[in-house]
């Protein structure tokens, strides 16, 4: 995992990155005891981070990144039940057997999924389940991200799969923001960043209402129980 990925592009994470609805930990939370603790792998700015903490659970936020972290700081500020940890996927520096629910959100697939499966392995009580969450724009076409569906693929033997609609709106600023936020995305500083932003105006002219543009997202949510394939 390249830990520097997303440096210099925290802030427009946090600020423009789609949120998950509300019924994506509602799900989560009726597959554990109501006091799980939780583990949020590659918390990044904290976007889905705060969903258990809103509900009380312990919670740990492993970010590698630097930057992120001090986004993360701020989004978790008001919830003295997280912790944040700086570690990675597949070495976290959690405790053995210390968490009933690891999660991980827009990530997995940077992880080195048998390290991090290890790793999980290791940190997980008895019966503990590990939840992957993304959101993935659904075109005509739509039969899964690749780049996500090769990530579960290698880490989950038998997952549960549930979608939860995320229909996410968009100002110019927001859209281009979002872009920004992107690894491989060109910085204001970069070469192509003027040509690369006149095609995001473009598509925002073209597909926009109003001036809001919106992204028919759909959040999907695999899990699996890891005690069932060890």
């Amino acid at each position: 995992m390249n830990h520097e990925a997303f440096t210099g592009r925290a802030q427009a994470y946090a600020k423009a990155r789609p949120g998950y609805p509300d019924e994506v930990i509602e799900y989560i939370r009726t597959l554990v005891p109501p006091n799980a603790v939780f583990a949020d792998i590659g918390a990044g700015t904290g976007i889905f981070t705060a969903l258990p903490a809103r509900y009380g659970n312990r919670t740990f936020a492993v970010e590698p990144n630097a930057d992120m972290r001090k986004e993360l700081a701020i989004t978790l500020s008001s919830f003295p039940n997280v912790e944040i940890i700086d570690g990675s996927a597949e070495a976290t520096t959690l405790s053995d057997n210390s968490v009933d629910v690891i999660t991980n959100a827009q990530a997995l697939n940077r992880f080195d999924t048998d390290a991090f499966r290890s790793e999980c392995l290791r940190i997980g009580k008895p019966g503990f389940i590990v939840a992957s969450i993304y959101n993935d724009e659904i075109k005509d076409d739509y039969t899964g991200s690749p780049r996500y569906k090769k990530s579960t693929e290698a880490f989950y033997m038998n997952p549960v799969v549930r979608e939860f609609p995320n229909p996410v709106f968009f100002t110019r600023e927001k859209w281009l923001m979002y872009y920004s936020s992107m690894e491989g995305v060109p910085l204001e500083s970069e070469p192509g960043y003027e040509s690369y932003t006149a095609e995001l105006n473009r598509r925002f002219d073209q597909d926009n209402v109003d001036e809001i543009l919106c992204l028919n997202l759909v959040t999907m949510v695999y899990w699996e129980k890891m005690g069932e394939i060890i």
